[in-house]
């Protein structure tokens, strides 16, 4: 199939860049011997499980549903944290995991005796924030429900008896000088209790394949804890693994002039494809665009929803957009396609795989939604 060919909206997933971005963690792998999981929240798109599972030691889920798909898909090491799992599916997730971390002393105390010979792990909160904004990102605000802080821990360690891991997690899009800061934390509060573990689980949030990224500032991160506790450590990041490694194909539908803001209405939304355009705020890069005002025709690209805060952003490009054209907008593969909904019975976009050849791009299309997708969710 030639992209011409491809439906709107489309999400394309750019295999070159997934192979891309799995060089660059294998090789943190190789050269620290640390295990690198695939968080499948950011991206789960099980199509291309098996080229990401030739790089990655394995995945990590967030539900009873993530850890079943990477038993069935992936193959490998399959990790599980959860805020609180649920009484009736805590046995399949047992059967399914081979490490199970628990966010607080009262869920392990409850499920300890049904592991099944599984790894535990404890979830701990350094009270360590790196971030500049994003609360609702922010694992260590105050009030946190993520993980224990040192003061709840110390109530509880009467039962660190089974426990074999910590975990912490509390990055986001961020770099290694962050990961530094927040290990001083953890060892300062954590770091004897480190001692007696197996694994230290460092979390996700690191933008390792980012260009610029301090990879070996990371490197000596994680070469520290494990030569000064003893453990294996392990890195689950998500974004990292398909970031700026697909798309999202769209069409112009209508131009809407008010005042001296030009809309441009497509059949991609935010609030329906794209939902981290409107909570982080994130505004995605398009092919051939640029800010408002550097290119001569600057428009508003909005989505065909009755919301009226379903704004992308605002673009300018070197040609004025008629209805009928295409519009690309890149980095699409993550926290897309695992957060897109039906709402106001916009339906869902396909699924494409771009494979790229000696000097030929083929599209495969992998996936395609209709009615009964949107119906079949409502009763």
């Amino acid at each position: 199939m030639r992209y011409e060919e491809l439906p709107t909206p489309c999400y394309i997933i750019d295999e070159q860049k997934l192979r891309a971005n799995g060089e660059i963690l294998s090789g943190v792998a190789e050269r620290t011997g640390c295990h690198i999981l695939l968080a499948q929240k950011a991206f789960s798109a099980f199509a291309e499980y098996p080229l990401v599972a030739e790089y990655l030691d394995g995945t990590t889920a967030s539900s009873l549903y993530e850890a079943r798909l990477s038993k069935e898909e992936f193959g490998k090491e399959n990790h599980i944290f959860a805020p609180a799992y649920r009484e009736e599916e805590f046995d399949e997730i047992a059967g399914l995991c081979d490490h199970i971390v628990f966010n607080s002393f009262s869920q392990y105390a409850r499920y300890r005796d049904r592991l099944k010979g599984k790894s535990a792990g404890i979830r701990v909160n350094p009270e360590c924030p790196t971030q500049d904004g994003h609360e609702i990102y922010d694992p260590c605000r105050p009030g946190s429900r993520m993980g224990m802080t040192l003061e709840e821990f110390e109530k509880h360690t009467d039962l660190l008896s089974g426990i074999e891991g910590i975990h912490f997690h509390t990055l986001c899009e961020q770099n290694a000088d962050d990961l530094q800061t927040t290990l001083r934390s953890v060892e300062e509060k954590f770091g004897k209790y480190l001692k007696g573990m197996k694994w230290v689980n460092f979390g996700g949030g690191h933008h390792i394949t980012r260009p610029g990224y301090h990879i070996s500032l990371l490197e000596e991160c994680i070469l520290l804890i494990q030569e000064s506790y003893d453990v294996e450590v392990y890195l689950e990041p998500g974004e990292a693994v398909a970031l700026n490694a697909g798309y999202l194909l769209s069409q112009v539908m209508d131009h809407v002039h008010n005042g001296r803001v030009e809309n441009l209405i497509l059949d991609a939304s935010a609030a329906c494809h794209m939902p981290d355009v409107l909570e982080m705020p994130y505004r995605p890069p398009v092919k051939g665009a640029a800010l408002p005002g550097e290119k001569p025709y600057t428009y508003r690209l909005g989505g065909n929803t009755c919301l009226a805060g379903d704004i992308i952003g605002d673009y300018s490009f070197d040609h004025p957009l008629q209805i009928g054209e295409r519009v690309l907008f890149e980095d699409m593969a993550i926290y897309s396609m695992v957060k897109n909904n039906t709402f106001n019975g916009i339906g869902l976009p396909a699924i494409a795989v771009l494979h790229q050849g000696e000097g030929t791009d083929r599209y495969q299309l992998i996936r395609e939604f209709g009615y009964e997708d949107f119906k079949g969710r409502l009763s």
